[in-house]
């Protein structure tokens, strides 16, 4: 156990460390914390937080750095996640108000997360296991062409295009009436077998209509949102320059894979708290030069999922486990009265 003496000195190299992003040395600990002793006895408090692996020295004659195990203890030790100042507050309401669908609203989380944090946002889609289907639209575009779009009860719009031979305008406006007729109020699984079923009551004059529409919607139907993550702030990654083929590189090629990502958040988000998972924690292995601060949000019955950041190790940790926080909870409140 460390005495609070050396806690403080912890505290102080990674809060320079973050800020400066340069070796933090004794004599500038002493003269920007005050702190009540002399360089020589925060040389000495230094080399034991070296010898138990909290901070390192990156070159003979040079500062120190937080490990990925100093970082752990910082974090640990924050106490509670600290309050966001009103201006930011403000900042995340002016991004987040008017969204007009859950897709208007996942684009606009990404881009607040991005922006307030300036890290790399994730955000997992949101998905209610009890939606259900609250309209079919079947619109003609063009002779042979149609788009498909589904409503459903969370708010999320799905949109397809079709092409549709011959049909006739009157054949669209038929179908489309006994879709919606057969299908609304339904779940994803018991829309399905009702449109099995429809398919076997239609006239013939619609068979062939159907038979074009009708994948495309138990498609859409069957395909889970859940399983989507949408990215934002990857320009931030400049802030690794530095360190490009070994950090960088492997980052950008991790946030391509979307199971990689959303098995990422999983892994590290938990219920209705922000978790951080930092460098040689993460069990992938390209992303080991970073840190995640994620969070679930949700709030209602049925729905889950997830969003967070990914940053550099040497990121401000409790700025963003505050945003991340934040932007959780307004998220949630926005789907829980949507």
């Amino acid at each position: 156990m460390l005495d609070d003496r050396k806690l403080t000195i912890l505290r102080a190299i990674v809060t320079d460390y973050v800020s400066m992003q340069e070796p933090v040395g004794s004599r500038a600990l002493v003269e920007r914390y005050a702190l009540d002793v002399s360089p020589a006895t925060v040389r000495n408090d230094m080399a034991v937080l070296e010898e138990e692996g909290y901070i390192t020295q990156p070159h003979t004659s040079a500062g120190r750095i937080p490990t990925d195990k100093g970082y752990r203890l910082f974090v640990d030790r924050l106490g509670a996640v600290k309050p966001l100042s009103v201006a930011e507050r403000r900042a995340i309401q002016s991004f987040m108000d008017g969204a007009i669908d859950v897709d208007d609203l996942v684009a606009r989380t990404v881009r607040t997360l991005a922006r307030i944090t300036h890290q790399v946002a994730i955000v997992q889609y949101p998905v209610l296991s009890n939606a259900t289907l609250r309209h079919v639209e079947l619109v003609q575009l063009s002779p042979g062409r149609a788009l498909l779009i589904l409503v459903s009860s969370s708010g999320q719009v799905d949109q397809h295009p079709v092409d549709i031979g011959t049909a006739e305008e009157s054949q669209v406006a038929d179908l489309r009436g006994r879709l919606n007729a057969a299908l609304v109020g339904l779940g994803p699984s018991a829309a399905c077998e009702r449109l099995d079923l429809l398919l076997t009551e239609l006239p013939a004059t619609l068979k062939p209509l159907a038979d074009a529409v009708c994948p495309i919607l138990k498609q859409l139907q069957t395909e889970s949102h859940s399983t989507r993550v949408v990215v934002g702030g990857v320009p931030n990654l400049t802030r690794f320059a530095d360190q490009y083929e070994t950090a960088v590189r492997p980052v950008l090629e991790a946030l391509e894979e979307q199971v990689v990502l959303l098995k990422l958040l999983g892994e590290v988000a938990g219920a209705g708290e922000v978790r951080v998972r930092i460098g040689q924690e993460n069990s992938y292995e390209p992303l080991r030069t970073t840190s995640v601060v994620a969070s679930g949000y949700g709030g209602l019955p049925g729905l889950q999922a997830n969003l967070g950041v990914v940053g550099p190790t040497r990121m401000d940790y409790p700025s963003n486990m505050a945003a991340v926080r934040a932007v959780a909870r307004y998220i949630s409140r926005y789907l829980a009265e949507g």
